[in-house]
């Protein structure tokens, strides 16, 4: 019997404890810098390019060093997690994060730089993937746990909006290395938080760890992603670009074909059988696909088509982040309250149909008119964030919570990986190799770039309103399924 037939009202979620929402801002500040991090570099790419004589190939590793290794050690992380502690995990996280932002900082030379951004990108595949746990297990209550993810997806947002200006910022007043070090004193602070605040959850000592699946899963996502990148420049029918995707797509079958054998393995893959996971995933992919490696080009655009500063490339850019984290925060407490489907297919076709009207930008286009764009898109990304986290999330129980966290955040950063790479091949096409790089572009080498932006743009539009539409008819047949069921009223 329904509440309006019996007129009484739902009763309030128990109040979860103060420490639990101090626990809650240390983790979400340990995904914060993680995320900050992606897009606090994108503004600086130009200078770093200009300062260090780097490609075009060598400024999209400078995103990709990151987020390949963070990506591809994710789930390894969420395990080490599960096994270890996850305070333990988060921790030592944050140590090696702080480490690689102060050597990335130094770096003299760009292997030097990307060295220190493999070392962060470590750090945060240790840091991020328990946050999530610990959430699960500090906020038993459905709406307020929704609450709390949506609290989790507003500091992504308010990284990406933080980040483009931030980066702005540093590098027109202190220059690109405090891009890296502004993470330093950040880290310090999570450290403190995290050894005071977090509760000390046991980890399962009889949780194994996949050797096999960390070492193929990073390979299936590293060597594509060098295929992408290096491919422009050695020829994409290359023995080097071929023998890189050959190789990431025998270790991606070598490591569902051991995850299957395994009592223990890296991933449950028939976890990706259940619906609800398969599709969070499928999305976080795909939003952070097109999401990312928009955020990575428009910061070309700014400063290389319209010749503006980095800092007010940073301001721009900052309208999707902050659009993005309101609309999270209230999507959140939308979720809690009557389920995911609506907020993700809305959010899919909203922003999908942002980028098709991006695919107007030019040389002149009116600013306005590109802020209220981003503003558009923004609010579509943030619709998506807490219904990709919470489908995930409710598919598995508690012992698996780690490696479900795990599984939907790298899902978010191999989209990150592959939309760097993928656009960056689209916008440079027919480029010279230092475009990108901060020098001055020629007329024409201008109007290609345009062109490539819109053939990126074009791309990000498709896989956000195709998988908006694969998605929408999915959730109808569900919904038509449930009503049909007898029992259901």
């Amino acid at each position: 019997m329904s509440t309006l037939e019996t007129g009484a009202a739902p009763a309030d979620p128990p109040r979860a404890p103060r420490s639990a929402w101090f626990a809650l801002f240390v983790v979400t500040g340990g995904l914060f810098v993680a995320v900050v991090s992606t897009t606090v570099v994108s503004v600086a790419l130009p200078t770093i390019g200009y300062e260090l004589h780097a490609s075009a190939a060598g400024l999209q590793w400078v995103v990709d060093a990151y987020v390949v290794v963070y990506a591809g050690l994710l789930v390894a992380g969420g395990a080490l997690g599960d096994r270890y502690g996850r305070k333990r995990l988060f921790l030592l996280g944050c140590a090696l994060f702080g480490a690689g932002s102060l050597g990335a900082a130094l770096a003299p030379v760009l292997p030097a730089l990307l060295a220190g951004r493999v070392v962060q990108g470590l750090g945060a595949a240790l840091m991020v993937p328990g946050g999530l746990a610990i959430i699960r297990a500090l906020f038993e209550h459905p709406r307020q746990r929704a609450t709390a993810i949506g609290w989790w997806s507003t500091s992504s947002g308010l990284a990406l909006a933080t980040g483009p200006p931030l980066g702005g910022l540093l590098v027109a007043g202190l220059g690109w290395r405090w891009v890296f070090a502004v993470n330093v004193p950040l880290v310090l602070g999570l450290l403190l938080g995290g050894f005071r605040l977090l509760p000390a959850l046991p980890g399962r000592a009889e949780a194994g760890l996949d050797l096999a699946g960390v070492v193929l899963s990073a390979a299936g996502v590293a060597f594509p992603a060098v295929a992408v990148i290096e491919g422009q420049a050695t020829g994409w029918w290359s023995s080097r670009t071929l023998g890189a995707f050959a190789l990431g797509a025998v270790s991606l079958v070598a490591f569902v074909v051991i995850a299957r054998r395994r009592a223990e393995p890296l991933i449950d893959v028939s976890l990706f059988a259940r619906r609800g996971f398969a599709v969070a995933n499928a999305a976080a992919f795909v939003v952070f696909f097109a999401f990312v490696g928009a955020v990575v080009y428009f910061s070309t655009y700014f400063q290389q088509v319209r010749g503006y500063s980095a800092l007010g490339t940073g301001v721009c850019i900052a309208v999707i982040g902050v659009t993005y984290a309101l609309t999270a925060t209230w999507t959140g407490r939308l979720v809690g309250r009557s389920g995911e489907r609506l907020p993700l297919v809305a959010g899919l076709v909203l922003s999908g149909l942002a980028t098709l009207v991006l695919l107007g930008l030019g040389p002149a286009t009116g600013v306005a008119t590109i802020l209220i764009t981003f503003a558009v898109l923004g609010a579509g990304i943030g619709l998506c964030g807490t219904p990709i986290t919470t489908l995930a999330m409710s598919a598995v129980g508690p012992a698996r919570a780690g490696q479900a966290s795990a599984v939907v955040n790298a899902s978010r950063q191999i989209g990150q990986v592959f939309g760097v790479a993928v656009l960056g091949a689209l916008v440079y096409a027919g480029l010279p190799g230092t475009s990108g790089t901060g020098r001055e572009l020629s007329p024409e080498q201008t109007a290609l770039l345009l062109t490539g932006l819109h053939r990126a743009l074009g791309v990000c539009a498709a896989v956000l309103l195709g998988l908006g539409l694969i998605v929408g008819l999915l959730f109808a047949r569900e919904a038509t399924y449930e009503a049909a069921e007898p029992g259901k009223s």
